[in-house]
């Protein structure tokens, strides 16, 4: 059963990629290297890509839903296990480990279309 609405996960797709962007700074773990620059790197990605998204807050219908859904999924993967694959866990972990698991959380229980009235182009 999917229980979030594209149009719920649109807001919190623009939420999560500034939240993930500035995270390095507002939660005090910004050293310059992976650890900054992997959250920054997902919020670039997942902003980019959800102005594309066949969704409600987009601005080109380009990607289907299950696609952006299946960018979600790998940037939540990459997001929670980033400080073992690139050795910052003893520095900071759980940022990026409850980010990654949102992401996850919210790729496997969003809709995969969006409202018929959002006129969308499948």
């Amino acid at each position: 059963m999917k229980i979030l609405s594209t149009k719920a996960h649109g807001i919190l797709d623009y939420l999560m990629s500034f939240l993930l962007i500035a995270s390095p700074w507002i939660f005090d773990f910004a050293r310059d290297g992976a650890e900054t620059w992997v959250p920054v790197a997902v919020g670039v990605a997942a902003l980019l890509y959800s102005l594309v998204t066949d969704y409600e807050y987009s601005i080109s219908k380009t990607i289907p839903m299950r696609t952006h859904l299946t960018l979600d999924l790998i940037a939540g993967i990459l997001l929670a296990a980033s400080p073992w694959l690139f050795g910052f866990h003893e520095y900071v972990y759980l940022p990026h480990l409850i980010f990654g698991i949102l992401e996850i959380g919210a790729s496997l229980v969003t809709s995969h279309s969006p409202s018929p009235r959002h006129g969308h182009a499948h």
